[in-house]
């Protein structure tokens, strides 16, 4: 590990924040403070020096990784702040709808901060475009016209960060299992000259197109992989790809989502088939322990109107294209169960209401004079017969 002349505070030390995050981080030389509500999980963290992360598959090894603590950001906000006070970097991963939670501690530190230190460099590495746009705007919200002077002691970037952390075992403690392949783009603009140090990052003039081919092509066929996987009886997402019939419509999905990226950002065709092979491959691996139930949660959110299908099955349908294999995954979507999801548990509930025309606008977003309206509303009506 380089020598640590420089402090990041992570929110979430979830198997993402310590797999993924927090290792480049603790390896770019960031003393590492991760902010967390979980107390055991904090505790465990502060009671060890080190974790290891085991990355499986093709090019494993395992990464040690030192030079951390956590801090309870439930019990002690006051620490938190005064951590992001003095800290170089925030990163965090909590989920797109947990970052209106971390704002007020991003805030209580921008107040704490010297006027004349460096601007605060934030990044929210989360699977959603925009998130630390939206990290932004709920602080700013938060400090008003009165406090709009503090946004001036951080810069904000957008980033696209893609690793398959799955289920851990039980008795695995803070050490994290992951795949070997991971990516992190960062927007160059904000930073100027002063870019943080994380190693195998690479920063890029514009990241929309590297955010929505990820999007669009690894949470896409994550999801699709899961939800016809799950249909088909089968547990794991690597089993799911080995079923002829699931890797089919798996393909079929992100070829539609291929066919919208190079309209949209001109991606060669080659370079995407390589991308979605590669892709394929990563959830192929036979030594990540993923299931599709977990891969599967949440499906209210993932039909929703800019997530990974009704998104760019509706921009297709907009320029023309097909959207039949999209289509089909939005209908293995909703034929998931997991009495142990509430998301999973309300979507039936939803759909045992019985009436398409107002789940499909109210689940999906879309409006009825859309192109894929009819298509998905169709979709939804088979499964309230």
């Amino acid at each position: 590990m380089a020598e640590r002349t420089k402090k990041a505070v992570h929110f979430g030390a979830g198997n993402i924040g310590r797999g993924f995050v927090g290792m480049l981080l603790a390896e770019g030389g960031y003393e590492l403070v991760f902010s967390d509500v979980a107390g055991p999980l904090v505790d465990a963290i502060n009671a060890a020096e080190t974790y290891t992360v085991h990355e499986v598959g093709d090019g494993r090894r395992d990464v040690t990784v030192t030079g951390f603590r956590a801090v309870n950001s439930a019990e002690d906000p006051g620490a938190v702040a005064a951590e992001v006070a003095t800290a170089d970097v925030v990163t965090c991963a909590v989920g797109p709808t947990v970052l209106r939670f971390i704002a007020p501690h991003v805030l209580a530190g921008l107040r704490n901060r010297d006027a004349g230190r460096a601007p605060l460099q934030v990044m929210a590495c989360e699977n959603a475009i925009g998130a630390t746009d939206s990290l932004r705007a709920h602080v700013a919200e938060l400090a008003g016209a009165d406090e709009e002077h503090l946004l001036d002691r951080a810069v904000f970037a957008n980033t696209a960060v893609d690793r398959i952390v799955p289920g851990q075992p039980a008795d695995g403690g803070i050490d994290v299992t992951v795949e070997p392949f991971f990516e992190w783009a960062i927007e160059r603009g904000p930073f100027g000259d002063d870019l943080p140090v994380i190693p195998g990052a690479h920063f890029v003039e514009d990241l929309a197109p590297y955010i929505e081919r990820k999007l669009f092509t690894v949470n896409t066929g994550h999801a699709a992989t899961a939800y016809h996987g799950a249909r088909a009886g089968i547990e794991r997402i690597s089993d799911a790809l080995a079923h002829p019939d699931v890797a089919a419509a798996v393909a079929a999905a992100i070829e539609e989502t291929s066919a919208v990226l190079a309209a949209k950002h001109g991606f060669a065709a080659e370079d995407l088939a390589a991308y979605r092979a590669t892709i394929l491959g990563r959830f192929r691996n036979p030594a990540l322990p993923d299931t599709v139930q977990r891969v599967g949660r949440q499906p209210l959110r993932k039909l929703s109107r800019h997530e990974r299908f009704v998104g760019p099955a509706a921009e297709a349908a907009e320029r023309g294209l097909p959207t039949a294999g999209l289509v089909a995954a939005i209908d293995a979507a909703l034929a998931f169960t997991d009495p142990a999801d509430p998301q999973a548990v309300e979507m039936h509930e939803r759909l045992a209401a019985g009436d398409a025309d107002a789940f499909t606008s109210e689940v999906t977003g879309l409006d009825a004079a859309h192109p894929l309206f009819a298509a998905v509303r169709d979709v939804v009506a088979r499964h309230m017969a």
